[in-house]
């Protein structure tokens, strides 16, 4: 009973005027942190370009085959609010990524479905779970930008074993401390989840 069950990380880099992105700051804070010592935590940056994000989150789940991978994006309009999101949406993708370009027909994956939910109950996981000086909100739409898109591609790849957590710009009150601890809270309750299927 040695092997440690992996459980991947990811961040976005920089976008737009956004220079610091609070989601790859928050995932740094979470990695020093840990997940105890049963996890095997690993951590990465994903460009906001949706191909790039697309390739690397194949790799993931091809070469590291994760328990878990949870994903996490900047919600740039959120006040320090934290949304857990429940599903992944395929179509619709009109807005142009840091190379200035959009999945042909708007769309994430040609053959599969119009949205995928993630096998993380995230309403359960919302009612069970507070985090001090942050609001913590359930939400059924990542907003159809790289987030929705990496996250819908994960869920595809990963059947359903991928979350994906939006945090707020950094301030003042939010820092990217606070948030690591956050995302440590959030993710031990996730895996709480994934334990119960495997027992």
């Amino acid at each position: 009973m040695d092997s440690k069950s992996t459980v991947v990380v990811t961040g976005f880099g920089p976008f737009r005027q956004h220079l610091v992105n609070s989601s790859w700051e928050a995932v740094k804070e979470l990695s020093k942190r840990g997940l105890g010592k049963t996890i095997d935590l690993r951590i990465m940056e994903l460009p906001v370009v949706y191909q790039k994000a697309k390739e690397q989150v194949l790799k993931i789940w091809t070469t590291l085959q994760p328990l878990l991978t949870v994903h996490v994006g900047l919600a740039s309009s959120a006040k320090a609010i934290i949304i857990l999101e429940q599903c992944g949406k395929n179509k619709g993708y009109k807005e142009m990524d840091a190379c200035g370009f959009h999945p042909e027909g708007g769309c994430c994956m040609l053959d599969g479905p119009e949205k995928i939910e993630s096998t993380i109950n995230m309403k359960t996981l919302w009612k069970n779970i507070s985090v001090e000086g942050i609001d913590i909100i359930f939400s059924r739409d990542a907003g159809r930008y790289i987030c929705d898109y990496t996250y819908y591609a994960s869920l595809y790849y990963g059947n359903g074993r991928a979350a994906f957590i939006h945090v707020p710009p950094l301030s003042k009150s939010v820092t990217a401390d606070s948030l690591g601890k956050a995302l440590q809270t959030i993710i031990l309750e996730m895996l709480k989840q994934c334990g119960e299927e495997r027992e």
